[in-house]
């Protein structure tokens, strides 16, 4: 490995004992082998800890962080970004499995394109808990048009789970330009999104990537919208939740902190807010009507004093 490697690749874990090591055997299996692995533990109570520490002793690319108590998963994905040193960045769930070329792939498609393009990944096939195949699985967001706004449309109308996109390549200067994993559910859109402002995406054609779906992923191991807020930052299940309102206030917020002119922000902004409403009415307009459950819910959690 080079002093400073051309990979970096961020795993951040919380109690992933189960199906961590075929997770590192995959990353660790590459045959691109220029990169460092950064695990960051968000105190996990398991036998995660004992798993990280005895790969990190065979394998000089793997750094193991451990946090003294659960940060969040917000904190803990962009703790291993913080610590990154290569030019281009992966995130990595302790539940995927990683082709052997998945790498080697996207290291020559961005090597191979211009410095436009800020996000390379492959197909991915969905698996279940066992490794069986389940379906194949991609997010169809080969973003090739040359303007933001172009890009923006494509992005809202192509609203796929973005789990294969977002655990793509990325030039890691690019995605430092963006707010990182933000702490509320569904962010990893707007990841996307202020990336997407920036430059172009590819897709590979290539199944290279297994996407495992099983009873603790994130969503389904959080039953309501609330535990999912909790889970991303420790705290704020006791706010209100609207998840969609939410995304489209913070999609407007990033197209006003990209480094756009002003006749490109104003045809983001044309294009992302009828197209959002228009795709999202139906969710936009559930959480209208929960908007009062919801203030009952927080106020009565002030009432017990769970919220300052």
């Amino acid at each position: 490995m080079s002093p400073q490697p051309t990979v970096s690749i961020g795993l951040p874990v919380y109690n992933g004992e189960r199906f961590l090591a075929e997770a590192l055997d995959s990353l660790l299996g590459q045959t691109f082998t220029d990169f460092e692995l950064i695990i960051s533990d968000n105190a996990s109570t398991d036998a995660t800890e004992e798993i990280c520490r005895a790969y990190a002793r065979s394998d000089p690319r793997i750094e193991y962080r451990r946090s003294p108590e659960n940060r969040g998963a917000a904190w803990n994905y962009n703790r291993v970004l913080e610590l990154a040193t290569g030019q281009f960045f992966k995130w990595a769930a302790h539940d995927d499995i990683c082709a052997p070329t998945f790498l080697e792939r996207c290291v020559e498609t961005f090597r191979s394109e211009s410095s436009a393009v800020v996000l390379v990944y492959p197909r991915a096939t969905a698996i279940d808990e066992h490794g069986a195949v389940l379906r194949e699985d991609w997010d169809r967001l080969d973003l090739r048009e040359p303007t933001p706004h172009e890009r923006i449309k494509h992005l809202v109308w192509n609203p796929a789970d973005t789990g294969t996109s977002i655990a793509g390549l990325m030039r890691t200067s690019a995605l430092r330009q963006t707010r990182g994993e933000l702490p509320f559910p569904g962010s990893d859109y707007v990841t996307l999104a202020e990336l997407a402002l920036l430059g172009e995406f590819r897709e590979i054609p290539e199944l290279l990537f297994l996407r495992r779906f099983h009873r603790g992923m994130s969503r389904r191991a959080n039953p309501t919208l609330a535990d999912v807020a909790e889970w991303f930052e420790p705290g704020s299940s006791n706010r209100v939740v609207l998840e969609y309102w939410t995304l489209l206030v913070q999609h407007l917020v990033s197209i006003k902190r990209a480094p756009l002119g002003f006749r490109e922000r104003m045809r983001c902004c044309a294009i992302l807010v009828p197209s959002w409403t228009r795709y999202w009415r139906r969710q936009l307009q559930k959480e209208l009507v929960s908007l009062p459950a919801e203030l009952r819910r927080v106020w009565a959690a002030r009432r017990r004093g769970e919220v300052t």
